[in-house]
């Protein structure tokens, strides 16, 4: 359902010395921007492209067709989402960065470990060390791919490492339907098998980050009957 006009915003593209406009749902916008896939006609709040928005008066086809190579709205609106700025309030454009930011250190939180004793850093100290080291968040660059650059910045002040672990593991029979989607959300099964008692048996690839939560849902899931072992720490 697209976005209420009431809670839309300006993304705007000035090419050719013209002007561009289209009214977005933010949100959407930003995730549109970062490379994810969400369909158009969601983040318009209006199957339009503007001239001047505000005034409601509507670029010609004609003028499209020259600059963009077609008058379809919706494709020249996706020419305005990446090349054009999102015209955000500042209040829309903290909250999205906080968010942003705490994603970010979660995914650090789930990836690395401090290598002085194993265990994942909290997320607000990931949050605190990455405002201390002054790291400049992108609204519009995906979360994932900041990764690498933020642990680069926060490394000095925050001892760190990126760490995937393969962990045996083998699910008694009579827990494996309870327990078959919610391991294999944790990461990734290299092996798996079957033993003639109906006991699953697999090889699982998680970040570091997660082990501990790992064995508490295993143990909850199983009522403690699991086996686990752990194979090999195989640093990034």
């Amino acid at each position: 359902m697209p976005v209420s006009l009431d809670k839309a915003v300006i993304a705007r593209l000035k090419t050719h010395g013209e002007t561009f406009e289209v009214l977005v749902d933010p949100y959407l916008a930003r995730d549109f921007k970062e490379g994810k896939e969400v369909p158009i006609e969601e983040v318009l709040a209006t199957p339009f492209v503007f001239k001047d928005a505000h005034k409601g008066d509507k670029a010609s086809e004609h003028e499209m067709e020259k600059i963009f190579g077609t008058s379809d709205p919706y494709e020249v609106a996706k020419t305005i989402l990446r090349k054009g700025e999102v015209q955000l309030t500042a209040e829309q454009r903290r909250q999205m960065i906080e968010e942003k930011r705490r994603y970010i250190a979660t995914v650090i939180h789930r990836h690395a470990v401090d290598p002085r004793t194993g265990y994942p850093h909290p997320v607000d100290r990931i949050l605190k060390a990455m405002e201390e080291a002054g790291v400049h968040v992108d609204l519009f660059k995906d979360a994932e791919a900041q990764v690498p650059g933020v642990i680069k910045a926060i490394r000095p002040l925050l001892p760190i490492k990126l760490e995937m672990k393969i962990i045996a593991v083998k699910v008694p029979g009579d827990y494996v339907g309870k327990t078959y989607g919610e391991v294999r959300r944790f990461g990734t099964v290299k092996r798996e098998e079957w033993a003639s008692d109906g006991s699953w048996m697999l090889l699982i690839e998680i970040p570091g980050g997660v082990e501990e939560e790992f064995y508490e849902k295993l143990n909850a899931l199983t009522r403690g009957s699991a086996v686990t072992k752990l194979i090999e720490r195989k640093g990034l």
